[in-house]
């Protein structure tokens, strides 16, 4: 028998048995469903992650007092909560070490749950404020749109300039040019001499909501708060010296901050590939979840497939002695129980891959991320059809090849 004669008749017998046909194909949608709707939603979730975790510019690390995530260990905690600050002289020591082997080395202090006003307008009280050094927008991808940045000259002189995140500038200035327009924060005034490009939102935040003011005049006016712990940003020339720069600032830090060999840095380093090293290790728990229930599902389907194609050889008994008896082979009966298998999750997977997807990126839009297709899980889930269809419907193929047609024909 040629290979389109097993199709034709593959095909008919999966036309006249359309209830049982369908009922063993939704046994596979659901299991394809499971997986492609999970691993739609986590790899948008992880896209929008990463995305919105690299706050940092192209090969930069940060230096601060916390690190970029809490252990929830009491002890550990306390540690880092009696840490010293980082500090302004410490900043101003590792640049000069740095200097010629970093292409920038800037310095930020922040305090977050701020006012702007201007005239009669405002903001929420949610604004985060920034103290920080020119090098700080190099350092972490802040390009300026609208007038320019504060330079070295600005920060000596502790002027009352700001740059406004663009959240703050579409608030209070939606109809108008900000520049030179003076604004309030905490009472204090402050020039308007730039407007920062959108940064974009992170699972629907936006990251546009934040001012920026020279260091030295954050420190005149919060100067005496304790939080005041300053951070320090690096920038490598090459990503090729990323790791080597991160290793030498981490000594010359130690010996600024004058950490005895022996004992734990007083700091922390923040980099993006650490951050996302983090955020990866909390959702491998839940991927490993979701895919065990999608691979019991699949097996369930698997073991429906099976048994309703032994189901099929035993009602069509006849049928495969008939065809012996005139001339069809072993090789042709195995392999038209095969390919009906095999069509049947196919199909199923078809469907499966559809609705996985459509439900899949309807959830993840909910939760504000990316639209990603995870086009390598759809090609496993046409794989794994193939594999359930040839799997699981081998034994009930060579069943029906090795039937003795004599006795086939007996057979009521």
């Amino acid at each position: 028998m040629s290979i389109s004669e097993i199709f034709n008749i593959s095909i008919t017998s999966l036309r006249t048995n359309k209830l049982r046909s369908s009922l063993t194909i939704l046994g596979i949608v659901v299991g394809i469903f499971s997986i492609i709707a999970m691993s739609t939603v986590i790899e948008m979730l992880q896209a929008s992650i990463e995305s919105g975790v690299s706050a940092l510019g192209k090969n930069t690390f940060q230096i601060q007092k916390w690190p970029a995530f809490q252990t929830h260990n009491p002890q550990e905690d306390a540690e880092v909560r009696n840490r010293r600050n980082l500090t302004m002289e410490e900043f101003f020591r590792l640049r000069e070490k740095l200097d010629g082997k970093a292409k920038s080395v800037g310095a930020e202090l922040w305090r977050f749950g701020k006012l702007v006003k201007f005239g009669n307008k405002e903001t929420n009280p949610n604004v985060n404020l920034s103290g920080c050094t020119p090098e700080a927008f190099e350092n972490n991808n802040w390009n300026v749109e609208l007038g320019r940045a504060f330079n070295w000259n600005e920060v000596n002189s502790a002027s009352n300039y700001i740059i406004l995140g663009k959240d703050i500038s579409n608030v209070l200035f939606k109809d108008r040019d900000p520049i030179n327009e003076e604004v309030k924060i905490d009472s204090k005034k402050f020039r308007v001499i730039g407007v920062l490009e959108s940064v974009g939102a992170f699972f629907g935040q936006s990251q546009d909501n934040f001012v920026l003011i020279p260091i030295s005049t954050f420190q005149t006016y919060y100067g005496s708060d304790r939080r005041n712990s300053v951070n320090i940003t690096v920038m490598t020339f090459s990503k090729d010296d990323y790791k080597s720069l991160m290793e030498l600032s981490e000594g010359y830090f130690r010996t600024i901050r004058k950490v005895p060999p022996g004992k734990p840095n007083d700091f922390d380093f923040r980099t993006n590939e650490e951050v996302l090293k983090q955020i990866n290790q909390i959702t491998s728990g839940v991927k490993i979840g979701a895919y065990v229930v999608a691979a019991i599902a699949l097996l369930a389907a698997g073991i429906g497939i099976m048994n309703i194609m032994l189901v099929s050889v035993t009602e069509r008994t006849k049928e495969i002695g008939i065809r012996k008896s005139i001339g069809a082979k072993k090789k042709n009966i195995l392999f038209q129980f095969l390919f009906e298998s095999t069509t049947l999750c196919l199909f199923g997977g078809f469907w499966g891959i559809i609705l996985g997807l459509i439900v899949g990126i309807f959830l993840g839009s909910l939760l504000s991320a990316k639209v990603i297709i995870p086009f390598d899980w759809v090609a496993i889930g046409v794989s794994l059809c193939v594999f359930i269809g040839v799997g699981f419907g081998t034994y009930p193929a060579y069943k029906a090849s090795n039937l003795d047609p004599i006795e086939a024909l007996r057979y009521e």
